[in-house]
């Protein structure tokens, strides 16, 4: 029985359904299995072979997922911000509407409407690598892997990182796609084979050998959340309060542990706004409270280079001897901690002001060498700060320079009680199986975790709570295929999908419209 694509009004509001289901697949309801389903709803909803109307769909999709999953920058940066971001990110999946309907017209595609189960998920990571480095660094906020820490997809991020794992859950919203198609044909058959293969495709994960022993010996860890006034964007008019805050909860470890008993103890971003480099309080306040433990703080502070700007720092401070070694932010986040074309941006919206000196990116892979006087060695550190746990790149290059353990410091005061603070989460916990790293990932109001290398939640805390955490992480050194070649897999597929998207607009030429495949066809 021919497959007749969906009428216009239904492919919209199956493009809406698909974008807010595609949301609940994401922490805070962290769904996960609704993903494979807002993508399967997607792939019929472009069932159309007019490149326009599925630009158009694409374009309602994406609207309707990025505009509830990052409600958050509406709080941090103004409704105007929000909305113009939630825009060009949904544009990117109206470019991947058009250019799906050109891919699958290719002659091979169209004689084998099963090969473009792989040509959809090849183009959507295509998509989702392309918004992840452009404009002004990409925003890989959304990505399908992001959803995947509790699946047994995300296992695959061992394997082949982020890129894998998305790649995965749209070839599994594609097979069910397929059954769904199969089930309005009314071929009970085929639609039951197709849910049978996305079981097993999801399934597969579990095959994945993920190792969570020490290899290098552990690390004691003590991690504070200091908190913070509940303030929304004024959360940090009050630097003393804050400073005095993870001071206070620096002593209370010793309410867990005995003086020495630390490695090394760790602050949030900006768990101290006040550069102690600067500032003799302040380095009084953290070097007491460094003796008190007998350990060096990680300290996540500002700097204010002689050239100009501000730099994001995590710096490493030392019982004795203050300040040692830094780490600056290298991927600083546009419209929040910079604002590019602050002129144009001022006429949008004056919250543009709040940033009164932009940040500049740090130039050092994020890999820092911390004393282990009971391990007679130096242990590294592999550092993201805030959203760069979002990044690829600046994550693999810090584990493949010898970090040991993955160190996320970061900063959720200005978004409230929203998601963001758990989408965050799930990027750490992907990031841990990815490098076959643990993970503690320290916020100065939460949430804060230790994450064992294979992704669990050891430990976490609360919102808006003064709390810490103590912990024995697995130091480990193997390098996983991920770390290794996730970045040669990423190109690979980005020029996959320039080659898919060519070659069915060189099919078209060939092929007759009356004779071109439906998706689900043959």
């Amino acid at each position: 029985m021919p497959f007749a694509p969906p009428r216009r009004r239904t492919t919209l509001l199956l493009a809406v359904v698909g974008g807010l289901v595609l949301d609940a697949g994401f922490p805070g309801l962290g769904w996960w299995p609704l993903t494979f389903l807002a993508m399967a709803l997607l792939f019929v909803a472009l069932g159309r072979d007019r490149a326009w109307w599925n630009t158009l769909v694409g374009l309602v999709f994406g609207l309707a997922f990025f505009l509830p999953h990052i409600t958050w920058t509406e709080g941090a940066v103004g409704a105007v911000p929000w909305l113009a971001l939630s825009v060009v990110e949904a544009g990117f999946v109206a470019a991947f509407g058009a250019a799906w309907t050109w891919a699958r017209r290719g002659a091979v595609t169209w004689q084998r409407a099963r090969l473009q189960v792989p040509v959809f998920a090849i183009l959507w990571v295509g998509f989702e690598e392309a918004r992840s480095v452009w404009p002004f660094g990409g925003f890989p906020w959304g990505r399908l892997a992001f959803s995947q820490a509790d699946s047994p997809l995300g296992a695959l991020a061992w394997l082949g990182g982020a890129t894998l794992v998305s790649a995965a859950v749209a070839v599994v919203g594609a097979v069910v796609a397929l059954a769904l198609i199969s089930l309005r044909r009314i071929d009970v058959g085929s639609a039951s084979g197709y849910l049978v293969l996305a079981v097993v495709l999801v399934i597969g994960g579990l095959l994945v050998p993920l190792d969570s022993r020490a290899q290098e010996g552990t690390l004691a860890v003590g991690a504070v959340q200091g908190n913070v006034p509940d303030r929304g964007l004024d959360s940090f008019q009050q630097a003393r309060e804050v400073l005095d805050n993870h001071v206070s909860g620096t002593h209370a470890l010793l309410d867990q542990v005995e003086p020495g008993e630390l490695d090394v103890v760790l602050w949030p971003e900006n768990g101290s706004d006040i550069d102690p480099r600067a500032d003799a309080d302040a380095a009084e306040a953290i070097s007491e409270a460094a003796r008190a433990v007998e350990a060096p703080i990680l300290v996540g502070t500002d700097n204010f280079p002689e050239t100009g700007g501000r730099l994001n720092t995590a710096l490493l401070w030392d019982p004795e001897d203050g300040a040692g070694a830094s780490y600056a932010k290298r991927r600083p986040a546009p419209f929040a901690e910079y604002i590019p074309m602050r002129e144009i941006a001022r006429q949008f919206s004056d919250a543009v002001d709040r940033v009164r000196t932009d940040m500049i990116g740090g130039e050092e892979v994020g890999a820092m060498a911390v004393a282990v006087p009971r391990l007679e060695r130096d242990v590294t550190l592999a550092l993201g700060i805030c959203f760069e746990v979002a990044y690829d790149v600046l994550i693999r290059e810090a584990v493949q320079e010898g970090g040991e353990v993955l160190v996320i410091p970061t900063n959720n005061a200005t978004f409230g009680r929203t998601d963001e603070s758990t989408q965050q989460l799930a990027m750490s916990r992907l990031r841990a199986i990815e490098h076959g790293r643990a993970t503690v990932q320290i916020s100065t109001v939460g949430v804060s975790a230790v994450i064992s290398p294979t992704g669990l939640v050891r430990e976490e805390t609360g919102l808006f709570t003064a709390e810490q955490m103590v912990a024995s992480v697995p130091l480990r050194s193997e390098l996983t295929p991920a770390t290794r070649y996730g970045s040669h897999l990423s190109w690979a597929l980005r020029g996959l999908a320039v080659v898919v998207t060519v070659a069915g607009m060189a099919g078209a030429v060939r092929v007759r419209r009356a004779e071109r495949v439906a998706p689900g066809e043959g």
